[in-house]
Parts: C-alpha cells; structure tokens; sequence
C-alpha cells in the first residue's frame, strides 16, 4: 500500500466562483470562469454528482440549492420530442447544438440515477425518475462504449434504489448490450473492444464490475477486472506512480501518449479500483485509490500538484511543460469527487451493503 497522500476538508470556494444563477460555467481562464463557452449538460451533471458527495460531509442543507440548480438544468437540457438531451448553452440561456454527444446523455443518465439512489429530498427524487424513466428509451440505442458504461451505471443505482419494471427492464438491456461488447475473445496482450485507448478508459472496466456484482454474473466481474487490471499495469511507472495516458490517446500496436494527462483519467481508474475492492476485498484495489488520488497532490511523473485542495480547484491537466492552470470545471469536478470517494474508502464506510437484485439478477443469463 502507498504512503497514504493527506486528506483535506472539503473545499467549496472554486465551485462557488463557478457556479452561477443556471449552472456550473464549463471553462475558465486561470481560476476566473470564462463565460465564452457557457455551460455543458457534461459538467453539471458531474456537479449533482459531487453535490450528492458533499452532503455526508457537509449536511444537505448547505448543497441542496446548488443539487436542484443543476437537476432543473438536466430538466431544461432534455428535449422529448427526441428524448436526448442537449449538451451546450451559451449564457444567454440558449442551446447552441442539435443533437448532442452520446457520452453526455449517458453522463445526465449517471447523475439521474445516482440522484434517485442518494438524494434525500422527494421532489427530487420524483424529478430525476421521471427525467430518467423519459430519456431511458433513446438511452438503449446508444452505441458509444463510454456511453453506454455511463447509462449502466445509472440503471444500475436507480434500480438498486427503487425497484419498479422500468429499471429492471432498463438495467437488463444496458447490461445485455454492454456485456457483448466484451464477449469476442479479445487479445490478452490489448484487452479492449476499441482500436484506441482514448479518454475516460476505467469507466467501462467499472460499469462490467459493478453490473457483475448486481447479476451474481461472476463472468462479467472477472471480464471487468482483468481489463482494470491491464489499465492499471500500463498506467503504473516502475517506481509506482500513476502516469496516465495522455489526450494523444494509445492506438493498439503504437505509443501511449504520455500528456496531455487529464484529470478525467485519474479520477476513472479511482472509482473502478473502489468497485473492485467492493467486490473482491483486495488491498491492491485500494492501493490502487491511493495512487490515483496521489496523482493529484504530485505523484505524478512531473511532480507536481493538479489541484488546489485548499480552494477545492482542479487544474485542467499536466503537459510536458509543467501543470496547465486554468482551472476548469470538468478538472475541478474530478477532484472533488476523487477526494470524497477516497474520503469515505479511508473512513471504512464504502457503501457496501448487497446490491438489491430483485428482478434483475438472471436476467441476461
């Protein structure tokens, strides 16, 4: 296990400048948002994320106005004439896309299902089911592999949460149609469905566990934790720090772009080490957490810290030149959310209790 890199309480403060009447802003220019680029439905569904992760620490009267901020926000970004949702708003309160990315529908996916698992408020609950219940038919025809991970994961936290037939159905689909996508024999030397390595690789690997364990399918768990432990291994440098692969992206047979690293990938491998120890109790698992979370405060191969614990800030990644600073939103979220998860893994309170399977376990066999 890895010295252990120091906890901080949670910092609000960059989050707050951030964060305006409509949303959290996408991008800033050093720590000042930089209203150009408006918001994305991407990074305030991570912010209901880290929301729903403050009030353990915090208590839910000190996030609740921000959570429902950005649950209205999701409500407003879904169109359901197409049951998608739609990514980018200027800040005139205009939608400046039509169709959006699949990876952001199955990120408010995510965040609606984490929302009915954790919020303690009714309304909101009510809110995120009926977002999430009306935008899970365009969900199912999704083909973008992060994005259909995404959409499992939500199947599987609002199943867990309120079993009724829409989530199991739900849940047994997502599951069927991400599990064939690992089911081809693939190259034990590149375990992966894709020509590439590109953004967000643990994801997958995470939503296969974390599914598995919902089914008792012991062949998704193990599908999940061999290619976690692959990623893991080519993400490991000799002398045990996290060196992840870079926004060049690895094509099978090529290099492994060493920068730009982004915070994302960190933060991705974390939380699938943290359902790989759900299941299995491993200690390297942990160990894992440890590393992914050292790689913000400087265990890195420069060095040197990409967050700003004391005001709650992620810097937007590391280059060959040192640490980009403009401290954006998807960077900051993936701290805060990086910091709470290891937060509760070091209190020994991970939410281990046994996933509800209800109607859903057997349903693929």
């Amino acid at each position: 296990m890895p010295e252990p890199s120091e906890l901080h309480p949670v910092s609000r403060q960059h989050l707050e400048v951030m964060t305006d009447e409509v949303g959290i802003l996408q991008h800033a220019i050093g720590s000042r948002p930089d209203p150009v680029h408006g918001y994305c439905t991407d990074d305030v569904a991570r912010a209901l994320q880290v929301d729903l992760l403050h009030q353990w620490e915090l208590g839910w009267p000190a996030v609740s106005d921000n959570a429902w901020r950005s649950l209205r926000f999701l409500g407003d970004a879904f169109v359901a004439a197409t049951g998608r949702f739609r990514n980018f708003r200027s800040m005139d309160g205009s939608w400046t896309e039509g169709v959006a990315s699949e990876d952001s529908h199955g990120r408010a996916m995510l965040a609606l299902g984490d929302t009915i698992a954790e919020a303690p408020d009714g309304g909101m609950v009510e809110l995120a089911t009926s977002l999430f219940e009306r935008a899970l038919p365009a969900a199912r025809t999704l083909t973008s592999l992060r994005a259909q991970a995404s959409v499992l994961l939500g199947c599987t936290a609002s199943a867990q949460a309120a079993p009724n037939a829409a989530a199991a159905v739900g849940f047994r689909d997502m599951a069927g149609l991400f599990r064939a996508r690992f089911e081809t024999p693939l190259d034990p030397a590149w375990p992966w469905p894709e020509p590439s390595l590109t953004y967000e690789n643990a994801l997958p690997a995470r939503a296969l566990i974390v599914a598995g364990r919902t089914l008792g399918s012991d062949e998704m768990i193990d599908t999940g934790l061999g290619v976690l432990d692959w990623q893991l291994d080519t993400q490991t440098t000799i002398d045990g720090h996290l060196s992840t692969i870079g926004n060049g992206w690895w094509p099978r047979g090529g290099a492994k772009s060493r920068f730009d690293q982004q915070p994302i990938e960190a933060t991705a491998l974390l939380l699938a080490a943290e359902s790989a120890y759900l299941v299995t109790a491993d200690d390297r698992y942990r160990a894992a957490m440890e590393l992914a979370y050292a790689w913000f405060l400087g265990g890195n191969d420069l060095g040197l810290a990409v967050a700003d614990p004391m005001r709650g800030a992620g810097y937007d990644g590391l280059t060959a030149g040192g640490v980009n600073t403009n401290q954006g939103a998807e960077s900051t979220l993936m701290w805060l959310i990086a910091a709470e998860h290891l937060r509760t893994n070091r209190h020994g309170h991970v939410a281990a209790t046994a996933p509800t399977e209800m109607a859903l376990a057997g349903s693929i066999a």
